[in-house]
């Protein structure tokens, strides 16, 4: 049986975050364009649009921004 265990790298829980945050956000742009698509009314499509561009934004930053808070002082 597989065994899961917290990861004792702190390297290893914070790159596991970074990839848990690219991949929530690309969900989120998936279905803001599925939104889009299947949009009927212009409120849908400019939600679609938002939904889209947020999850864009989430992907540029977020990461980033975590990188620099945990970088280590040299």
């Amino acid at each position: 049986m597989l065994r899961v265990s917290a990861p004792s790298d702190p390297a290893v829980a914070r790159w596991l975050a970074l990839v848990g945050v690219r991949l929530a956000a690309s969900f989120g742009a998936i279905l803001g364009v599925v939104l889009l698509g299947r949009a009927v009314t212009t409120p849908t499509r400019l939600l679609g649009v938002a939904i889209v561009l947020s999850a864009l934004w989430v992907m540029a930053t977020v990461p980033r921004a975590l990188a620099a808070r945990w970088r280590s002082e040299r």
